[in-house]
């Protein structure tokens, strides 16, 4: 049986920029989309209350999928388009629901002061547990913003992709993780731009190193090789994709984040932890989840 795309909805502008993202890229997998509603149950006593009744509640909360499926249908008419309609709490309904789908996605809540996601407990929470990808798109979002402005510098869907980004970790290379973002820039005929953010070692800082240019330039090569040593198998498995490396002294949260102003999608990864205790975001994907300015995907890995 084949997965789905599936679409946390609740009718919000950042919830109909996921579903539109989600039937483009089901069109490029020959895939179905399905629309996820999820309510959580109100309190008993409100539940009673007559404006809010039971009858009403699931009226209203079956409306909103069947009614966006039925406008993402027409709008991407090659897509099977369904809705489903459940109740419970929104975090573990949709992380259940990822286990069975090709892809979760999620709208983020838009643009903060100072730029890139505002990521809610409930996609935090999915994003933590889900065992599959999950992609999480900002209210806005547009086929255009995906791809190169036209000669005239007019946004345009019709002129080639933007790069996908993705970061990687030399010292921590998961397969699956770099695998994602390679066949999506082959989907979409596009570049990949590897970032490898890294810091000079400890014994160079502080010890005799500092200071000296030639021991700093054996640094800075030696991080260049590994990340080109890396992507060698990745190279030969899609010979299709243009590779852009890009290994760079600093941050790897904000040399991802800076990296997503040209990028059509940023792929990063995350350990799956099974422990209830802890942490189930790392710091770099944290930062990318809350600051990227393109959509975002979240590999889980061993």
């Amino acid at each position: 049986m084949s997965r789905t795309i599936t679409v946390g909805l609740d009718g919000s502008p950042e919830s109909r920029a996921a579903a539109e993202w989600a039937a483009r890229e089901a069109a490029q997998r020959r895939l179905p989309v399905k629309l996820l509603h999820v309510r959580e149950p109100a309190p008993e006593p409100i539940a009673q209350a007559p404006q809010l009744g039971v009858e009403t509640q699931q009226d209203w909360g079956e409306e909103i999928p069947r009614e966006s499926a039925e406008g993402v249908g027409l709008r991407h008419p090659g897509v099977e388009v369904t809705s489903e309609h459940l109740s419970g709490h929104p975090g573990k309904v949709l992380g259940d629901a990822a286990r069975d789908a090709e892809l979760l996605v999620l709208g983020s809540r838009g643009l903060g002061g100072i730029g890139g996601f505002l990521m809610g407990s409930v996609g935090l929470a999915v994003v933590a547990r889900a065992e599959r990808p999950v992609v999480l798109v900002r209210a806005g979002e547009q086929a255009a913003d995906e791809h190169e402005r036209d000669p005239a510098g007019i946004p345009s869907a019709a002129t080639r992709y933007r790069p996908v980004v993705l970061g990687i970790d030399t010292d921590h290379l998961e397969a699956s993780v770099i695998d994602f973002a390679f066949d999506a820039a082959a989907r979409r005929g596009t570049a990949l731009r590897a970032v490898h953010g890294w810091h000079l070692p400890s014994w160079f800082v502080y010890g005799r190193g500092a200071g000296d240019v030639y021991r700093h330039d054996q640094v800075v090569r030696s991080q260049a090789t590994a990340l080109t040593d890396a992507l060698r198998l990745w190279r030969d498995k899609y010979p299709s994709v243009e590779v852009v490396e890009m290994s760079h002294s600093g941050s790897a949260a904000a040399l991802l984040i800076d990296a997503s102003r040209q990028a059509s999608l940023v792929v990063v990864g995350r350990r799956i932890r099974r422990s209830p205790f802890g942490t189930h975001i790392g710091s770099v994907t944290h930062a990318v989840l809350h600051h990227a300015a393109a959509p975002v995907v979240v590999v889980p890995h061993d």
